[in-house]
């Protein structure tokens, strides 16, 4: 029988292996990487790689017609008889006669703009030919770096998984994807099923190389690149971004004429393309594209360029130009990282009279078959559409070997052995003791780290203990802990602890406990940090930090019940005390500055706080993610905000057991919030926050509604739409109904970039405004303008805003200061 099983697979192994191979190259005998092979009157074949070499997969013997194309190149059609198999067809390529002579420039208009009008406005005419259709898709990434430094803000980064040679240069990334995906114009829709996946040196075989991702449709007006809105050469609107010039026609293998049209950016800065797209006379569709877009353009500093070239083939079936295969070449470097790559596709098998029906689409846009991550070698070499080159095959079998070796015991356990050797500095840093192979963790807080200062504990710090166990690789893992902090000055000690507990990574289920004696902000949404707190208290005495002692218990548990729905419970019960300032130490004294009080309602009274008492809290709620998509991977569950609809979150709270029924409270609110993504035009968020108290009380102070405010010069958390810019953090706390709105505009360049001189700063503008209504006062406001993307070349971190607020009448104005990375 198992010779049987032997023979079958031989026989069936000769007829998968029957192909056609060889080089491409050009006259000077260098090899043309991605150039599209395919026989005849067809769409399907394969392409070229790096090396120029290329496998076409065959099943009959006899005579053949291949073509090979590629942009910037004339086509070659050869014939050949084929006896057996493997058969060799090397080809050379001369580059294409790109010619004016034929063309008769019209003196009323540059001829390229007609050929661009006449690309717009069949645009529809020919994305219908191909309004739905299936294909085969397949695409591979490769991520290389060049003397890679060996640290990085002090820590070792390693060998990127062995691929790095003496110089520290080589591939750090290289995988393969071939999976089935589903188009359908209207409504718009994208699926795609992954048949197999392969990353080298990886277990999980789970690479990122998803097709919807690198979809780049120039037929739409935009369409998303690096999570930026990138203006297509026939949009629409191009002509406010875009001059053509007519570069020169050629003649395509079956006589079409093509007209080559370079994009020239009116702005340096816009969201837009330079380089070349070429477009089919007579037919105005596209035949491929060759551009470039910067990193400049797309806010990614670090990125020097991305370069995309697309080829298109003619469909006989519905007479249509259809994209067969894609490049994305990129460089990028930054902090003595210098990287370059490619993510290649091409796609085959198409049909375009898919018998879709309603339930084809759904809401998940992304799925593996059972086991896609583990085929072996000898499945990759039958169904892999483009050759690999030296160094691709030289890297799997690298990293395979090495696999196998560091993921043994033996290996895992030598090298948690060198890193879990305690070093005395550890005592001040921290310590982590890690068992790899058993994926479990010990870690030891550093103190020096946790320092901060407050008038209530003077200086203080935590020391802390953490243990976490990963118990399979689809998200099941739980951890537990214990932490002490000491205030130096209010010479007391406050421990607490914790559990949690995840079940898995698709519906994530879980569960937090804890408790313990610690210490609280009034607003438990915590807008001041420890950090900034310090910084403002002993360099400039004002303490904006308040606090109270709450010895408690908490346990929360929440979970995805359906897809965009997600629960959120908890149930708390805490003895609450006043605490008081302890420690009146500055660094730099100001004169006529003095620390207020840790009571946040009257900052002048340093002896009185409020009654201590004990409260049970108990709140539930729900986040919807309206029209939330979704990716299936092997070990999860991974969701995709829509940015089409908002968020909503509501929720409810309640307050008992007081002892007082006057203190008792309960608490209706919600929150909306969606980020809309404006094309060229930039980008457009807001948050809209309200809540209701069933019965107004004189509830203890920290269970009323707090608000984000902020008196710092830095942006608070670099979140602009969860703080204000300037409001007093205690100042319009409220028992009653109150609402909240926060809207800002970051145009990325829409406007600055089109005012000379200013746009080769390449700054953005933001414009920002917010407002707070509270029962029995009149409405908060504030609005702001303010540099983003602010630096120099790729450094460009800094964010600057004037803000001006209002209340009762009385103006405020302030600049903030924010960082990003």
């Amino acid at each position: 029988m198992k010779n049987i099983t032997t023979f079958l697979f031989l026989i069936c192994s000769s007829i998968t292996f029957s192909q056609v191979k060889g080089r491409v190259t050009d006259t000077k005998k260098q090899p043309i990487s991605f150039v599209s092979v395919y026989l005849e009157n067809t769409i399907t074949g394969t392409t070229t790689n790096t090396n120029g070499d290329y496998e076409l997969a065959l099943s009959k013997t006899g005579n053949h017609t291949l073509i090979f194309q590629m942009l910037g190149y004339k086509t070659v059609k050869k014939t050949v008889k084929i006896n057996s198999f493997p058969f060799t067809v090397d080809v050379s390529l001369t580059e294409e006669e790109v010619v004016l002579d034929e063309v008769v420039v019209s003196l009323e208009e540059n001829p390229a703009n007609k050929i661009i009008r006449n690309a717009i406005t069949h645009k529809n005419k020919n994305t219908d030919k191909f309004a739905e259709y299936t294909a085969d898709f397949y695409s591979r990434g490769l991520f290389k770096v060049k003397d890679l430094p060996k640290k990085f803000l002090g820590q070792d980064i390693g060998d990127m998984g062995g691929g790095l040679d003496s110089t520290r240069s080589g591939v750090v990334y290289l995988s393969e994807t071939v999976s089935k995906i589903a188009f359908q114009k209207r409504p718009k829709n994208f699926k795609e099923h992954i048949i197999a996946s392969k990353v080298s040196g990886e277990d999980n075989g789970i690479s990122f190389n998803q097709a919807e991702d690198v979809n780049f449709n120039f037929y739409e007006n935009s369409f998303n690149l690096a999570d930026v809105r990138i203006i297509s050469p026939i949009a629409n609107g191009a002509f406010g971004y875009y001059n053509y010039k007519l570069a020169g026609v050629f003649y395509n293998e079956n006589g079409k004429l093509i007209n080559k049209i370079q994009l020239l950016p009116k702005r340096k800065n816009d969201r837009v393309f330079s380089g070349y797209i070429y477009i089919v006379e007579d037919d105005w569709a596209v035949y491929g594209a060759d551009v470039i877009v910067t990193g400049a353009q797309i806010s990614l500093p670090m990125v020097d360029s991305l370069h995309i070239k697309q080829n298109y083939n003619f469909s006989t079936k519905n007479k249509a130009w259809v994209p067969i295969t894609q490049t994305i070449d990129f460089k990028a470097g930054m902090f003595g990282f210098h990287f370059n790559g490619r993510f290649s596709a091409a796609y085959s098998n198409y049909n375009f009279s898919p018998d879709f029906n309603e339930k084809t689409f759904n809401n998940e846009i992304l799925s593996f078959a059972e086991n896609a991550t583990e085929k072996d070698s000898t499945y990759w070499n039958t169904i892999r559409p483009v050759a690999l080159t030296v160094e691709e095959i030289s890297d799997y079998k690298l990293k395979d070997s090495i696999k196998t070796i560091r993921k043994s015991e033996k290996y895992l356990d030598s090298i948690d052995t060198k890193n879990n050797k305690f070093k005395p500095l550890d005592i001040l840093s921290g310590y982590t003791y890690l068992d790899s192979y058993n994926k479990w963790s010990l870690s030891i807080s550093s103190p020096i780290e946790n320092i901060n200062f407050n008038t209530v504990q003077g200086w203080n710090s935590s020391l802390g203990i953490n243990y976490r166990k990963t118990l399979n690789k689809k998200g099941k893992r739980f951890g537990m802990g214990a932490d002490v902090n000491y205030g130096f000055s209010e010479k007391k000690a406050r421990p607490t602890a914790y559990f949690n507990y995840q079940w898995n990574n698709t519906t994530r289920p879980y569960l937090h406990v804890s408790g313990g004696i610690a210490t609280s902000q009034f607003n438990q949404k915590e807008p001041i940090s420890k950090f900034w707190n310090t910084i403002s208290s002993i360099g400039f005495e004002r303490n904006y930090l308040k606090i109270y002692e709450k010895t408690h218990a908490k346990a929360s548990f929440s979970q995805e019940v359906t897809n965009g729905i997600r629960m959120f419970s908890s149930l708390e019960f805490a003895d609450r005390k006043p605490l008081f300032n302890t420690s009146d130490y500055v660094m730099f004294p100001k004169k006529n500055v003095d620390y207020t009080s840790n009571n946040p309602q009257e900052p002048n009274n340093f002896t009185l706080g409020f009654t201590p008492h004990h409260m049970w809290t108990f709140s539930v709620g729900a986040n919807i993610n309206f029209g939330q998509k979704y990716l299936s991977y092997p070990d999860g569950k991974y969701n995709i905000t829509s940015r089409k609809y908002p968020s909503l979150y509501i929720g409810y709270q309640k307050n008992f057991g007081s002892g007082n029924s006057e203190w008792n409270s309960d608490i209706i609110f919600s929150q909306l919030y969606q980020h809309i993504n404006l094309s060229n035009w930039g980008e457009f968020s807001y948050k809209a926050k309200g809540g209701l108290f069933l019965e107004q009380k004189d509830i203890p102070f920290m269970d009323y509604a707090h608000f984000n405010g902020n008196r710092l010069l830095i942006a608070p958390n670099n979140n602009y739409l969860n703080n204000f810019y300037m409001l007093p953090y205690y100042k319009l706390s409220s028992n009653d109904k109150y609402a909240e709105l926060h809207g800002e505009y970051n145009f990325k360049g829409a406007l600055l970039s089109k005012v000379p001189l200013l746009n080769k700063l390449n700054f953005h503008l933001v414009t920002g405004a917010k407002g707070l209504f509270t029962a029995g006062n009149k409405p908060y406001s504030e609005f702001a303008i303010g540099l983003d993307n602010v630096g120099i070349g790729k450094w460009r971190f800094l964010r600057v805003d004037f803000a001006r607020s209002n209340f009762n009448g009385k103006n405020e104005n302030r600049v903030l200061f924010g960082i990003k990375l």
